[in-house]
C-alpha cells in the first residue's frame, strides 16, 4: 500500500470488521450450544428425565431472553480483542457527530475533528487543512504541534503535496474541494483498510464542518474590514470637521485683518469727505480719491479671499482651466493634460481640483524647478487624476504625511474616492487618485 499519496474515494473492505463479525457469530453459537447442552441434556441426565420437551422449551426461553444482553457483551469483548484500546470505527463516527452537532461553525471544532481522526484510528498525528481562496491553510492539528506550516498554494481542485503528510484525504462539499485531512502513522505500522475506511467515513461530515467554519471565518474577516472602514470614516469625518473649523477661522481672520479694516477706513474717509465738501472742496476731492483707492483695495482683498475658497474659473471652465491658471505662479514647469474630460458635478470637480492643487504646491515647495505633469481622465465611471514630478522624491516609510496630504485624502474619501502616494529617493513623487462619478453625471 502506498501511504504517501492521496486516499482513493472508492469503497474499502475492512478485514477487522469481517473478523469481528465472524468472532461474534462464533461466540454466540457456542453460548447457545452450551445452553442447550446444559439444560435439555445435562439437567435431564441428572434428574433422570432424559431428553425432555419441557427442558427444551426452557432452554429456548433462556436463549431468547439472554440473547440481546449476551450479544452486546460479546460484541464489546470481540471489539476490544480486535481493535485494542482504541475506539471502533462506529464509536469514532458517533463521537464526531456528537462533537460537531452543537459547534459546526466554530473554528475550535476543527481541533475536535483532528483529535478524533488521530485517536480514533490510532494515527501518530493528524492535521486539518482549510481552503481559503487559492491557499490551503493549516487550521488544526492533533497532537498540538510545536510549529505550524505555512499555507500551501492550490490551483483548481487538485491537492498539492502537503508538508509532514504520509496520507492525504481530500475533503469535498458538493463538487468543491473545501480542504484536506493529512495523517501520519507510527513508525513501522502500516495503514490498515479499517483506518482508511474511517477516514473516508469522516470526510463526509467534515466537508460540512469545514464549509461552515470557512463561511464563519470569511464573515468575521468582512466584519473586521467593515469595522476598520467605519473607524476610518469616523476619523475622516472628524478631520473634515476640524479642517472646516480651521478654514472658517482663517476666513474670519482674513476678513477681520483685510476687508474689515478697509471698510472701517472707507467709512471714516467718507465722513471726512462729507464734512469737507462745503468747507474745503479741494481737500474733499483728494479724500474722495482716497475713498476710491480704498474701495479698489477692498474689492481686491475680497476677490483674493474668494479665489482661495473657490476660484471662479473652476466654476466657469472646469478643473483643467483652473489648474492652468497656476502655470505662471509657481517655480515649476507645470503641464496639465486633461485628455478630453468634460464637466462634472461641482463637488467632484472641487475635490479633484484642490487635491491636485495641493500636490502641485507640495511639488513647488519641495521640488522647486522640477517638471510637474497633471493628468486628468475619465476612467470606469470615475474622474481619475495624477500629479507626477521629477524631483528628489522621498522615502514614504520615513516621512509622515502633512496636514495638506491628509486634507487631500479626506476630501477625496468623503466622495467615496481613493488617493495614493508613490515616491522614492531620486525618483520623484506621484500622487494618484480617483473620485467616482454619480450615475448619469459622466460626460455631463
Amino acid at each position: 500500500m502506498d501511504t504517501t499519496g492521496t486516499a482513493s474515494r472508492g469503497p474499502l473492505v475492512s478485514a477487522p470488521a469481517v473478523l469481528s463479525r465472524a468472532l461474534v457469530v462464533a461466540v454466540l453459537a457456542l453460548c447457545i450450544g452450551a445452553v442447550y447442552a446444559v439444560l435439555p441434556v445435562g439437567v435431564g441426565a441428572v434428574v433422570g428425565w432424559g431428553p425432555n420437551t419441557v427442558l427444551s422449551v426452557a432452554a429456548t426461553a433462556v436463549v431468547a431472553i439472554g440473547f440481546g444482553p449476551a450479544r452486546k457483551r460479546v460484541e464489546r469483548w470481540v471489539q476490544r480483542l480486535v481493535y485494542g484500546d482504541r475506539s471502533t470505527p462506529y464509536e469514532v463516527l458517533a463521537e464526531l457527530s456528537h462533537g460537531v452537532a452543537g459547534a459546526s461553525t466554530s473554528p475550535e471544532v476543527l481541533g475536535h475533528v483532528a483529535r478524533i481522526v488521530a485517536e480514533g484510528s490510532g494515527f501518530q498525528s493528524s492535521r486539518v487543512w482549510l481552503r481559503i481562496d487559492d491557499e490551503l491553510t493549516p487550521a488544526a492539528a492533533w497532537p498540538p504541534p510545536a510549529s505550524t506550516p505555512a499555507p500551501v498554494a492550490i490551483t483548481g481542485d487538485e491537492l498539492p503535496p502537503l508538508p509532514d503528510a504520509q496520507l492525504t484525504l481530500p475533503v469535498v462539499y458538493g463538487e468543491e474541494l473545501i480542504g484536506a485531512i493529512t495523517v501520519r502513522q507510527s513508525p513501522g505500522e502500516p495503514f490498515s483498510a479499517t483506518d482508511l475506511q474511517v477516514l473516508h467515513d469522516i470526510a463526509a461530515p467534515a466537508g460540512l464542518v469545514l464549509r461552515n467554519v470557512r463561511l464563519t471565518s470569511e464573515l468575521g474577516a468582512r466584519l473586521e474590514a467593515i469595522s476598520e472602514q467605519s473607524a476610518e470614516i469616523r476619523a475622516s469625518r472628524q478631520r473634515i470637521v476640524a479642517t472646516q473649523e480651521t478654514e472658517r477661522r482663517r476666513v474670519e481672520r482674513d476678513i477681520h485683518d483685510g476687508a474689515q479694516q478697509h471698510l472701517v477706513a472707507l467709512m471714516v474717509q467718507s465722513r471726512v469727505a462729507r464734512t469737507l465738501v462745503t468747507r474745503d472742496p479741494e481737500r474733499a476731492v483728494k479724500v474722495t480719491a482716497d475713498v476710491r483707492r480704498i474701495i479698489a483695495e477692498t474689492l481686491a482683498t475680497l476677490n483674493d479671499l474668494a479665489q482661495g475658497i473657490h476660484p471662479p474659473v473652476l466654476t466657469d471652465q472646469g478643473v483643467a482651466a483652473a489648474l492652468r491658471r497656476h502655470q505662471s505662479d509657481l517655480d515649476i514647469d507645470l503641464t496639465v493634460d486633461d485628455r478630453g474630460i468634460e464637466r462634472y458635478p461641482a463637488e467632484v470637480e472641487a475635490a479633484v481640483y484642490f487635491a491636485c492643487l495641493e500636490a502641485v504646491i507640495n511639488a513647488a515647495k519641495h521640488a522647486a524647478g522640477s517638471t510637474v505633469v497633471v493628468s486628468l481622465a475619465e476612467e470606469a465611471g470615475s474622474l481619475a487624476f495624477s500629479v507626477r514630478d521629477d524631483g528628489a522624491g522621498f522615502d514614504p516609510s520615513r516621512c509622515r504625511p502633512g496636514s495638506g496630504m491628509g486634507n487631500m485624502a479626506d476630501r477625496v474619501a468623503a466622495l467615496g474616492g481613493s488617493l495614493e502616494i508613490h515616491s522614492a529617493p531620486s525618483r520623484g513623487t506621484e500622487v494618484t487618485g480617483r473620485v467616482p462619478l454619480p450615475v448619469g453625471a459622466a460626460s455631463a
